[in-house]
């Protein structure tokens, strides 16, 4: 029973709670009186069912305090709001009582009862002690009735049943989900071989008609062209087969792969939790802060039903917690400061919380004075940290991030809020613990906003994968500043180090063979594909042999017996069942600080070979958007590409120029995807040419209609990604320069 006392009293508690903020704003707002009232009445009766009788009393005269507001005799001013919070913190900690300490509550904490009791009776301005603790009885009111037991401890109705499950078991879930997931996307390369071992069946049966036609018939008995012609009806026959094993394979991926997809996405969303259940104490905790320093400020919440992975919530409560009491302290000003601003007196704080691209952003923002650039550059040379001279070149971004430092502060005093420096570095490793990022930015005057990037499960990352000295690494996206190609007139270097230029910037170049593989070494050629990681203050391309594009892996950590592997923060397995490794971003660039700072680093040597004859591409498209991404997708991996804007114009385009691929839409006007395949295919100057269909639809009748067409591959717009595309590309072509 105390047990369930517990859950119902969380439940009111938060109900008082938020209640009492409201009325502290509208003190006469009917419905939250009324939330109030019979808030404190629920715990009223449930703390006597479970004999809680300091509970019963507390509650009681709260519960007469808010029938007091809504008949009018009582307003409830600022002073009864906080004797009515600390009534509820009261409730709070004897929800928390243990079973064996229930009796003691009416002895070692008698004083502080007491002291409440007296204040509520203040505030119902009856005589103090009119309360007591033992009888539940106040002076002048009709004695409490028993409240009935069940409907205040039954737990509240719901169509969905409840279930415990520990965490550990819930990770277990999610991990056979995920491996599940990555098992379905076998599938794939294994519908990529059929089709290669289709055009090689292609390939065989213009081979044996070949034969045919340059056989003389009269030299042919009746035997050898019954054995020609068996020869050829099997070609067919298995022509016929392939493709429709492929259309089997196609529709048990497409399938197997949606089922997997739903398994994980339900197992993902028993970790998740809204936003609202992390930030419950906040606005109470801003209210109290700004009330000690003596100023007005309300908190504004937006996003309270963004999930977020229950680990990730867990995390944010200390950094969320300081950088609210940061907003309040050093951004928002007094009263009478704002008022001389031409604002309102009240400073507002918001807390966002939203999902963008596939990640969460948090923003923590004030309306308050903001950030005096001028100052904090003041203090940066003050402190020692740089001289006068760079300080002066330092960019609003690179002098922010002082700010971040450990022990770095604006204040002059050390109060018992802020002033000793321990904060915002605590709040960025703690932001950082779960792989994600921080940043500030300010408006004088105005205010102050700290954004952060974080991670919607912990369980789940989106990386970029590259190739690094033939093997393949992933690097999380929340921590790659830019991704870019660089050729050698773009690289210079000074003092033995190489470097190029990135928006107004510096930025050294590093092998990232070096440093994660120990050998040196450079991917030939004259171009460059850059991965730009780093902090505020210095950023590091690191070059690597070639981008594999982006994917979802799902974390798998690494053996604890190995330790913490250098530069290595977890792996994870590929579709193709192979596995790659995590970088942990923040070791590498401590890596690559040491190189840096021992003189280890070596300059790299690129090799003299250009890339020549690359394979020439042809995208047809009605659509300007989808024409452009497909055509950056592969330039970006090598391919000469070319545009065409609709079926008809493609069809010009493959008759007048020599390509190596087509892809297509399917609905376009003039002439659609699937009759452009069709007169390609039975061009006598074309029928080589692999075909690339890439269409919205995603039906089974779909894929087989245009598979019948001739086309080579078949891949669906709503469900591919950029590595679906290349992969499916280099299936059939091979690699740009291959």
């Amino acid at each position: 029973m105390l047990e369930l006392f517990r859950l119902d009293a969380q439940t009111q508690v938060q109900a008082l709670n938020d209640g009492l903020l409201a009325l502290e704003r509208t003190p006469t707002a009917p419905d939250r009186l009324e939330a109030c009232m019979r808030a404190a009445h629920s715990l009223k009766g449930a703390a006597r069912v479970v004999g809680l009788t300091v509970g019963v009393g507390v509650a009681h005269a709260m519960e007469e305090c808010f029938v007091a507001a809504q008949r009018g005799s009582l307003t409830l001013s600022r002073e009864e709001i906080d004797v009515l919070l600390r009534g509820t913190d009261l409730l709070s900690r004897v929800a928390l009582t243990e079973v064996s300490d229930v009796e003691g509550w009416a002895g070692e904490q008698r004083a502080e009862v007491e002291h409440i009791l007296a204040e509520l009776a203040i505030v119902l301005k009856q005589p103090t002690g009119a309360v007591d603790v033992e009888d539940h009885a106040v002076t002048g009111s009709a004695p409490i009735a028993p409240a009935p037991a069940l409907p205040v401890m039954r737990p509240r109705e719901s169509s969905e049943r409840a279930l415990q499950v520990t965490a550990e078991r819930l990770n277990r879930l999610l991990a056979v989900a995920g491996e599940s997931l990555v098992e379905s996307r076998w599938a794939k390369p294994f519908g990529a071989s059929l089709l290669r071992l289709k055009r090689l069946q292609h390939d065989a049966g213009k081979a044996v008609e070949g034969l045919r036609d340059v056989l003389p018939v009269e030299l042919l008995d009746e035997r050898a062209q019954a054995a020609l012609g068996d020869v050829q009806r099997r070609v067919n026959e298995l022509r016929g087969l392939v493709a429709t094993r492929i259309a089997e394979v196609e529709t048990f991926d497409l399938r197997s792969s949606n089922i997997a997809q739903r398994l994980y996405d339900e197992a993902l969303a028993c970790r998740m939790r809204p936003f609202a259940d992390g930030i419950r104490a906040f606005p109470r905790m801003v209210r109290d802060v700004a009330h000690a320093l003596g100023k007005e400020a309300r908190l504004n919440i937006v996003g309270e039903t963004t999930l977020l992975d229950r680990d990730v919530l867990e995390q944010l409560d200390a950094p969320l917690a300081h950088l609210l009491r940061n907003a309040i302290d050093h951004g928002l000003e007094s009263p009478q400061e704002r008022v001389a601003a031409g604002k309102s007196a009240e400073g507002v704080v918001q807390l966002e919380a939203r999902h963008s691209a596939g990640v969460l952003q948090i923003l923590v923002s004030d309306d308050g004075r903001g950030i005096a650039l001028e100052g904090l550059r003041s203090k940066v040379v003050e402190r020692g940290l740089t001289n006068a001279p760079t300080a002066e070149q330092l960019s609003e971004e690179e002098l922010l991030a002082f700010l971040f430092l450990p022990g770095f502060t604006m204040k002059g005093e050390v109060t018992e809020i802020s002033g000793r420096g321990v904060g915002l570095d605590v709040v960025q490793n703690a932001v950082k613990q779960v792989r994600g990022a921080i940043h500030v930015t300010t408006q004088l005057g105005k205010g102050t906003c700290f954004h952060l990037q974080l991670p919607l499960s912990l369980s789940v990352v989106r990386a970029l994968i590259a190739e690094i000295g033939g093997e393949r690494y992933a690097f999380p996206l929340a921590y790659i500043v830019r991704t870019v190609r660089l050729s050698r007139a773009d690289i210079a270097s000074s003092e033995g180090r190489q470097f190029f230029t990135l928006s107004g910037r510096s930025v050294g170049l590093i092998g990232a063979q070096q440093v994660l593989r120990g050998s040196e070494g450079a991917p030939p050629g004259e171009e460059f594909a850059v991965i730009v990681v780093g902090t505020a203050t210095e950023h590091y391309g690191l070059v690597a042999d070639r981008f594999l594009g982006e994917r979802e892996l799902v974390v798998q950590p690494l053996d604890p017996r190995l330790g913490k592997v250098k530069d290595i923060a977890a792996a994870a397995l590929m579709e193709d069942g192979l596995p790659v490794l995590i970088v942990d971003v923040d070791d590498l660039i401590r890596s690559v600080e040491t190189l840096v700072a021992t003189g280890h680093l070596t300059t790299m040597r690129p090799g003299s070979a250009v890339l020549k004859n690359r394979k020439r591409v042809l995208v047809v498209d009605d659509s300007l958007t989808v024409r452009e991404v497909e055509r950056k997708l592969l330039e970006g991996a090598g391919y000469e590409v070319e545009v065409a804007v609709d079926g008809m114009d493609g069809l010009n385009a493959v008759r007048s120029r020599r390509f190596d691929l087509l892809v297509t839409d399917v609905d376009m006007p003039r002439l659609d995807g699937i009759e452009l395949c069709t007169l390609v295919k039975n061009d006598v100057n074309l029928k080589e040419l692999p075909v690339m269909i890439v269409s919205y639809k995603d039906r089974e009748e779909d894929h087989r209609r245009g598979l019948e067409a001739g086309a080579d591959y078949y891949l669906t717009k709503g469900k591919f990604h950029d590595e679906t595309l290349l992969r499916g590309v280099v299936d059939l072509i091979g690699e740009a320069d291959a």
